[in-house]
């Protein structure tokens, strides 16, 4: 097993890609601390996570809160006595063109999607500094490098986190490894929610996976893959970096 005997925390893993990678984790033996806003869904995560060989904990709660985020890792500490990873999913859209935009729902994209891995972060690195083999990987999106209709919170966040990751692979190389992921277009509520920007919104996540080279949306489970991947050994020198995965979209135009 590719993960046993190692501890991570994973945000946003009630649905869609971090469901999807906190299943694969505990399927390799991981023990797991996992957070969500929803206390039922996480209810039914645990329910799924338990049969396998690791631990683990549901912690209902919100992300872009920095006492939470230090309680996440205190937590993990008190209960399993190590940390090894972590694994940043939670996400918000905030959707609407700049000047439409109310600058709460900027400044709560912001807080969702970079303060959290920040918080969560300031508190991690020094647990994982202890152990043998961290790891971060920070779920970004092609939206970093790609402009969506009436997505600039969005968008600019999630190239924040790819700068963030890169630059934190800079500062704690060579003990914990750090690097993002950027999915395309996958098969979650998020991308359904994501299309109400446009005219037609069963349209437009139908054009999406016809815009992939693969000519199909992603699975969550694609990129679980990915992470599962980054996370383990056989990513032992790969820091510092950015995968795209996304059916081929930017390499198509």
């Amino acid at each position: 097993m590719k993960l046993l005997h190692k501890t991570f925390i994973i945000t946003g893993a009630t649905s869609g890609m971090g469901k999807a990678i906190a299943l694969s984790f505990a399927k390799e033996g991981a023990s797991l601390l996992v957070t969500g806003r929803d206390a039922n869904k996480g209810k039914v995560l645990l329910e799924e996570l338990l049969p396998f060989n690791g631990e683990c904990i549901f912690l209902v709660g919100d992300v872009g809160d920095l006492a939470f985020n230090q309680n996440l890792v205190e937590l993990a500490i008190a209960h399993f006595g190590q940390l090894d990873g972590v694994v940043t999913n939670a996400g918000m859209l905030g959707l609407g063109s700049l000047t439409d935009l109310a600058p709460e729902v900027w400044d709560d994209t912001f807080r969702t999607n970079v303060d959290s891995v920040y918080f969560l972060l300031k508190y991690a690195l020094p647990e994982m500094l202890k152990r043998p083999s961290a790891s971060v990987v920070v779920n970004a999106s092609i939206a970093a490098f790609k402009s969506f209709p009436n997505h600039p919170a969005y968008c600019a966040s999630k190239a924040a986190l790819v700068a963030l990751a890169k630059q934190l692979a800079v500062d704690y190389g060579p003990t914990i490894r750090i690097n993002s992921v950027c999915p395309g277009p996958v098969d979650t509520p998020f991308i359904h929610a994501s299309a109400v920007a446009f005219p037609n919104p069963g349209e437009a996540v139908a054009n999406a996976g016809k815009a992939t080279l693969l000519k199909r949306l992603g699975a969550p489970e694609d990129i679980a893959k990915l992470v599962l991947f980054l996370s383990s050994e056989d990513a032992s020198w790969i820091t510092g970096s950015s995968y795209t995965i996304d059916g081929g979209i930017l390499a198509g135009g």
